[in-house]
């Protein structure tokens, strides 16, 4: 697949390229795995001259000695021997740059923990001497959440506040995934957008996977999905077992549950057993995967909320892979097929709530948008859009099968939002539908 979009970040790191030049700049590059980090910091430096280090778990001298001989063949180093360390390797860099304007990337920096805990001492000493006068472009990559904040966030760490920029690389945007589809599928019917975006959440490897393997309708991309080489079937435990180190038996508990629907914090715990409060805050609050969902307009300390896992492809693995495991390890990828076929539609109806929501956001139609619900669950609104610029209210509710849009019962569920927020009353209000027509 060619690569799309990221105009805005690849400026954004040329820019900070250009800047290098008069004192030296340092870019923390964050995002989830897969998502295109690697791949936008080579195509933003890939027209200047630039050293690339992917940190493994190896041995950090075989490492260095490795990495000292690639960094050669861009810059005069005068660094020999055997037994090389980060740290020394790092110092001739920085003085190298001194006189000679260059781009350092360093591509997955938490792994530093397992292999060189004190590396990061080392670059905070280094860059703190010289980098008013160096011409580094110093770009450093991370795609675990938790070991990352720690690294750039804890005022402990040595590298607290030295970086100079910060790029987070989000999943494409729906129009990008609509660009994509009709450059492979110039005639691709709206089911196999939303069902790209259902199983991918719009991050680029999983969209590249798709589309390199000629999927490009919703049955391809199940058959391309649950079969015994997919890569797809194994991604969550990849990503998320190095995340969540030891306790990753209980988050994954937590987000199977909610995938499968049971979204209140007493389903939660229900399934899990135990408590799940301290689990559910770092989840939200750490790892970014699970979002605490109110009634739109409600008081921030309300108890009608309820749980959302944020990221469309997790969401779509632990309610149809994780739930199946034990169906992938007799190899019935046909039954794991069978099950997602089964419940696709009902599924995909919450994911096209989330499309519109990110449809919306990307064109800045509105400033607030989200759910309603009562306390009582008799009435809910799919989507409620506040468009303060201009006083108006829209209300939606959004199907799959537009013949199943319903505004006349729309109309009945606004006047229980209004009897719960009256100070709303006089705002103009809309009605509409949404369905997979409108994507």
């Amino acid at each position: 697949m060619d690569f799309y979009d990221r105009e805005k970040e690849i400026a954004f790191l040329r820019g900070e390229r250009d800047r290098a030049a008069k004192g030296g700049r340092f870019t923390v590059v964050t995002g989830r795995r897969r998502v295109g980090k690697t791949q936008l910091v080579r195509r933003a430096t890939e027209d200047g001259p630039t050293v690339y280090w992917l940190v493994t778990r190896r041995a950090e001298t075989d490492q260095c000695a490795d990495f000292l001989a690639r960094a050669k063949e861009v810059l005069p180093l005068s660094v020999y021997g055997t037994g090389l360390r980060f740290g020394a390797l790092f110092k001739a860099l920085v003085e190298e740059s001194l006189r000679t304007p260059f781009t350092l990337v360093v591509d997955e920096l938490q792994e530093f923990w397992k292999i060189a805990p004190g590396a990061f001492g080392e670059i905070q000493e280094h860059w703190d001497r010289h980098h008013a006068a160096s011409k580094m472009n110093l770009v450093v990559c991370g795609s675990v959440n938790r070991l990352m904040d720690k690294i750039f966030k804890d005022r402990a760490e040595p590298l607290y506040g030295r970086n100079t920029g910060l790029l987070h690389v989000q999943p494409f945007r729906v129009s990008v995934l609509k660009e994509i589809l009709a450059e492979h599928s110039p005639r691709y019917a709206n089911d196999a957008l939303l069902a790209l975006w259902t199983m991918t959440g719009g991050v680029a490897r999983y969209v590249e996977q798709l589309m390199d393997d000629g999927a490009f309708t919703r049955k391809k991309m199940l058959d391309s999905v649950f079969r015994l080489d997919s890569s797809y079937l194994d991604e969550g435990v990849s990503i998320l077992v190095q995340e969540f180190g030891k306790e990753y038996g209980m988050y994954f508990s937590i987000l199977s549950a909610i995938a499968s629907g049971h979204t209140e914090y007493s389903q939660i715990k229900n399934d899990v057993g135990t408590d799940a409060g301290a689990h559910l805050a770092k989840l939200e609050n750490e790892y970014g995967l699970v979002r605490r969902r109110l009634p739109i307009f409600a008081a921030p300390g309300s108890r009608q909320s309820v749980y959302e896992i944020g990221d469309c492809f997790f969401r779509y693995w632990f309610r149809f892979v994780w739930k199946n495991m034990y169906l992938k390890e007799l190899q019935r990828f046909d039954f794991m097929r069978n099950i997602a076929e089964r419940d696709y539609e009902v599924f995909s109806g919450r994911a096209l709530e989330q499309y519109f929501r990110w449809k919306f956001i990307e064109e800045k139609k509105y400033t607030r948008m989200d759910s309603w619900w009562d306390r009582k669950g008799e009435n809910e609104i799919d989507l409620v859009c506040d468009d303060e610029a201009s006083g108006r209210l829209d209300f939606f509710e959004v199907k799959r099968d537009p013949r199943r849009i319903d505004i006349a019962a729309l109309r009945r569920k606004s006047e229980a939002f209004f009897a719960k927020n009256p100070r709303l009353a006089q705002r103009k209000v809309s009605f509409g539908g949404l369905s997979i027509a409108d994507m």
